[in-house]
């Protein structure tokens, strides 16, 4: 190769590194998911200012900001073996394959609260919803993702 090709690839290569020197994983995330060195979490960082729109289903970082509104219950829909291995700090356990626990777990919660509902992957927070919205309950939505979605955008969790 010719000094003037070296040199020109040679800045190429300095002009791509100082490109991306400032970047990290981080830099991806959508909906102003957490940075480097912060954890998501449903009792400390930023409040949300309004309530989500009822049914919603939220990123980890919306989840965090809405659950943290006054008047909200953090509600895990997964069975008690999962509960026990990872679930959000406060969380309510109502078990959604078990139709009898369910119901109970529902009848007992104030249908005048806001409902922060997750389940593994969203799919029983989806089931969940259109219980609460058939039971009267006028405030809720999920966690897109569920807490799978959570822990890979670095959520804190509880384990027992």
């Amino acid at each position: 190769m010719s000094r003037r090709l070296l040199a020109a690839a040679a800045a190429a290569t300095l002009a791509l590194l100082a490109g991306t020197a400032g970047c990290s994983e981080d830099a991806d995330e959508p909906d102003g998911a957490h940075g480097a060195g912060q954890s998501l979490s449903v009792t400390t960082g930023p409040t949300a200012s309004a309530a989500p729109e009822v049914g919603s289903s939220l990123s980890p970082a919306e989840f965090a900001a809405a659950a943290q509104r006054p008047d909200t219950v953090i509600l895990d829909v997964r069975t008690p073996e999962e509960y026990a291995e990872v679930h959000l700090e406060g969380a309510v356990l109502a078990d959604l394959q078990d139709p009898a626990r369910f119901e109970a777990a529902v009848a007992e919660l104030d249908p005048a609260l806001s409902y922060a509902v997750y389940c593994r992957t969203a799919n029983r927070s989806a089931v969940a919803m259109d219980h609460l919205a058939q039971a009267g309950f006028g405030s809720y939505y999920d966690l897109a993702g569920g807490i799978d979605a959570w822990v890979d955008a670095g959520g804190v969790v509880v384990t027992d």
